[in-house]
C-alpha cells in the first residue's frame, strides 16, 4: 500500500511551521470546486520568523535560497493542513510561481525553486510535480528570500 502525503511527512521527519495568517487584506488560500488556490507564501520557519535576505548579495548563496523555499514549501502545507484538514485531499499539485529575491546578475532563479518542487514531490510523489514557473525580483515584502504562490487539485 502507498504511503499518504501525511504519513510522508511523518516519515520524512518534517516539522511544519504554524499556517501563516494573511498579512494585508487577503485569505492563505481559497478552495473554488476542486481547486485550492493557494496565496504567495514565504519562508516561514516555526519559531515564525522569516528567512530574509537576496540571493546573490551578501554571502547568501544558491544553497540558502533553495532552503528558504524549501520551507516555503513547509508553511504551504501547514496552510494546506489547516484549510482542508488533512494533505491526503490533495490529488496533486497544477502549477507553482515561484518568486526569489535577488541580485540582477543571478540567473539561477529554477534551481533555488528546486527546494520548493522537490520537497512536494517528497510529499505527494509524482503527483507534486506541476507546472512551474521560476523568476527572479529585485525585492520582495518584508525583504523575504522567496515567495511561491501554488494551484492544486484536490478532492473532499
Amino acid at each position: 500500500m502507498a504511503s499518504t502525503p501525511e504519513k510522508r511527512v511523518q516519515e520524512l521527519h518534517l516539522t511544519l511551521p504554524p499556517a501563516p495568517k494573511p498579512v494585508a487584506v487577503y485569505k492563505t488560500a481559497v478552495k473554488i470546486g476542486n481547486l485550492l488556490y493557494v496565496s504567495g507564501h514565504g519562508p516561514l520557519k516555526a519559531d515564525k520568523t522569516m528567512i530574509t535576505g537576496r540571493v546573490g548579495k551578501d554571502g547568501f548563496t544558491l544553497e540558502q535560497g533553495k532552503e528558504a523555499a524549501r520551507q516555503t514549501g513547509l508553511a504551504i502545507l501547514a496552510t494546506i493542513k489547516e484549510t482542508l484538514g488533512s494533505l491526503d485531499k490533495v490529488k496533486r499539485l497544477i502549477k507553482t510561481y515561484g518568486m526569489v529575491n535577488c541580485t540582477d546578475d543571478f540567473l539561477e532563479q529554477p534551481k533555488v525553486i528546486n527546494g520548493f518542487s522537490e520537497l512536494m514531490k517528497d510529499v505527494f510523489g509524482e503527483d507534486g510535480v506541476g507546472a512551474r514557473s521560476a523568476v527572479g525580483h529585485n525585492s520582495l515584502p518584508g525583504n523575504i528570500a522567496v515567495e511561491i504562490e501554488c494551484i492544486f487539485e484536490v478532492g473532499e
